[in-house]
C-alpha cells in the first residue's frame, strides 16, 4: 500500500481499534479452539443469529467462561460441545438458559461407543468366526509386521491385567510397569486385543473403478495396475497385487478366508453397513458374530435407533432408550446422555446448533497459520471479528 509505516506500528493500530460488538446477544454457541493442540486451549463465542463470532477467551476454564457469562443476561439460548465445563459455567452463570448439545458430536459420540464395544468383544468375535488360530500363511507382509506386535502387546496386556486382578490400583500398575496411563486403562477395559490395525491406502480415491473393473471380469492386476498408472496413480504394483489377491480370496468364502479377523474399527463398518452393499466372505462373517455375539448385535440396534432419533427429531423415546441402552455393552453413552439429558433433548428438537461455532473455528485456524501460530489473543481477535 506504499504508506511509510513499520509493521509494529500496523499492527500496533491494528489493536487499538478492534471492533468488539455491542448488540445485546440472545443465542450463543461456544467451543474450545487449540492455542497449542493437547497443550493449551482458548475459547470462542459466536452469534448465531448474526453468525458471527463476538470474543475469543483465553482459556476454557469454566470460571472464565462464567465470568463472561454472567455480563451476558439476554442470552437464552446456548449452544455447546459435549464437555462438561461448559455447561457447569452456563448452569451457573445463565440458569434460566436452555443448553443445546452439538448433533454432530452426539452422533460421533454414539458411533466411538459402539467401536468400543466392538472393540471390548474382540475375543468373544474371534471365537464366533473360527478366529482364534491366526495362520501365517495366508497374511501379506505388512499384516505380518501387525500380528507380531499383537503378540508383543498380549505379553503386556497380561501382565496388566494379572496386576488388576490381584487388586493393584492403575496408578501403582503404572509405577510398577512403567506403561502410560492411558495404555494400563485401555487394557483393563479390554481395548487392546485387535490384531491388525487399518492403514491409510493409496487405493481409497481408485477403489470405486477398482470394484467396478473386478465385477466386469478385469482381474489381471498388472492391467489394472498399467491403466491406473496412466490415469494418474502413483503407487507400486504390489498394492493392486495385494488388492486382488484379498478379493479373489474374499470371493471363496471358505473357512480360509475367515481365519484373517478384520480390525475392530472394520468390524463396526461392516455391521453398520447394508448387506446389499457386502461382499459375500463379508456377509458370512457379520452373520456369525451376529450369532455369536448377540449382546454386539443388540448394541447397534440401541446406536441405530439414537441416530434415527437425532435425524427424526423424535424426543419421545429418549427416556426408554436411555433405560434400555443401560443395560448393553454402550451403558457409557447412555449414562453420559442420562447425565446430560436436557441438552441432548433440546438438541433433537431445536433448530440451533453448534456447527456455525465449528465452522468459526476452521475460520480461526487460516488466521493463524496466516500469522504462524504467534499471533496474541488481541490481534487474533481484532483479524477475526474486525476492526473498525
Amino acid at each position: 500500500m506504499m504508506l511509510p509505516v513499520s509493521n509494529d506500528t500496523l499492527l500496533r493500530v491494528v489493536r487499538q481499534r478492534a471492533r468488539v460488538p455491542s448488540e445485546p446477544l440472545r443465542v450463543i454457541g461456544i467451543d474450545d479452539f487449540a492455542w497449542r493442540r493437547n497443550h493449551r486451549y482458548g475459547t470462542i463465542v459466536c452469534d448465531l443469529e448474526r453468525r458471527r463470532p463476538v470474543v475469543l477467551l483465553p482459556d476454557r476454564e469454566p470460571a472464565t467462561s462464567e465470568a463472561w457469562l454472567r455480563h451476558q443476561s439476554a442470552v437464552h439460548t446456548v449452544a455447546r460441545d459435549r464437555g462438561g465445563g461448559y455447561g457447569e459455567a452456563v448452569a451457573r452463570a445463565l440458569p434460566q438458559a436452555v443448553q443445546v448439545a452439538d448433533r454432530w458430536h452426539l452422533m460421533e459420540n454414539a458411533s466411538r461407543a459402539f467401536l468400543d464395544a466392538v472393540r471390548k468383544s474382540m475375543r468373544q468375535i474371534r471365537g464366533a468366526i473360527g478366529a482364534t488360530v491366526i495362520n501365517p500363511a495366508l497374511l501379506t507382509a505388512a499384516e505380518k509386521l501387525q500380528y507380531d506386535g499383537y503378540l508383543r502387546r498380549e505379553e503386556t496386556n497380561a501382565s496388566v491385567l494379572a496386576l488388576w486382578q490381584e487388586g493393584v490400583p492403575i496408578k501403582q500398575i503404572v509405577r510398577r510397569t512403567g506403561h502410560h496411563r492411558q495404555t494400563v486403562r485401555r487394557i483393563v477395559r479390554g481395548e487392546r486385543s485387535d490384531v491388525f490395525r487399518p492403514r491409510q491406502s493409496s487405493l481409497e480415491a481408485h477403489l470405486p473403478w477398482l470394484d467396478a473393473q473386478w465385477d466386469a471380469g478385469a482381474r489381471n492386476a498388472s492391467a489394472l495396475w498399467r491403466t491406473m498408472r496412466r490415469n494418474g496413480f502413483r503407487g507400486s504394483l504390489r498394492v493392486v497385487s495385494e488388492w486382488a489377491t484379498r478379493r479373489r480370496r474374499a470371493e471363496k468364502a471358505d473357512a480360509s478366508s475367515l481365519a484373517r479377523l478384520p480390525s475392530a474399527r472394520t468390524i463396526a463398518r461392516l455391521m453398520t453397513t447394508g448387506r446389499d452393499n457386502l461382499s459375500k466372505a463379508e456377509t458370512v462373517t457379520i452373520a456369525a458374530i451376529e450369532n455369536g455375539v448377540p449382546s454386539l448385535f443388540e448394541a447397534r440396534e440401541i446406536v441405530a435407533d439414537f441416530h434415527a432419533m437425532i435425524r427424526a427429531r423424535q424426543a419421545e423415546p429418549l427416556a426408554s432408550w436411555i433405560e434400555r441402552a443401560s443395560q448393553s455393552l454402550v451403558a457409557s453413552l447412555s449414562n453420559g446422555v442420562r447425565r446430560d439429558e436436557a441438552a441432548v433433548r433440546a438438541a433433537i428438537l431445536s433448530t440451533w446448533s453448534n456447527g456455525q461455532t465449528e465452522g468459526q473455528i476452521t475460520r480461526l485456524k487460516l488466521v493463524k497459520r496466516q500469522m504462524y501460530g504467534r499471533g496474541k489473543i488481541d490481534l487474533l481477535q481484532a483479524r477475526l471479528i474486525g476492526a473498525t
